[in-house]
């Protein structure tokens, strides 16, 4: 399985950006978005289920933030909305998760990740 983000970039704060991620290989499987900054964690964004009918989010981005999937074309949207300077970061893709409820369980594949910068 590989995984590729696409569509990072440069946003001002109150903008919007959408991120793809397109995963090779097995298609049926949950996929979810992380994001790191410089000396930090990879901190969970959202998760999406194989069939994309069930979504989770970190809280304190549940609102701004909407996840989808393409099956015809294997690909993860991330839309993000009302951008904020702290929402500044690498964002990285995830495949071959598990989504159980609200927790979702990393896989073994990653994207490089995208960078993403939102300027006040």
């Amino acid at each position: 399985v590989q995984v590729g983000e696409f569509g990072g970039g440069l946003a001002q704060a109150g903008g919007s950006l959408r991120l793809s991620c397109v995963a090779s290989g097995r298609t049926a499987y949950s996929m979810g978005w992380f994001r790191q900054t410089p000396g930090k964690e990879r901190d969970f964004v959202a998760a999406i289920s194989s069939s994309g009918e069930f979504t989770t989010y970190a809280y304190s981005l549940k609102g701004r933030f909407t996840i989808s999937r393409d099956r015809n074309n294997n690909t993860v949207y991330l839309q993000m909305d009302n951008l904020k300077p702290e929402d500044t970061a690498v964002y990285f893709c995830n495949a071959a998760g598990l989504l159980s409820g609200h927790k979702y369980y990393t896989g073994g594949y990653w994207g490089q990740g995208t960078q993403v910068t939102i300027s006040s």
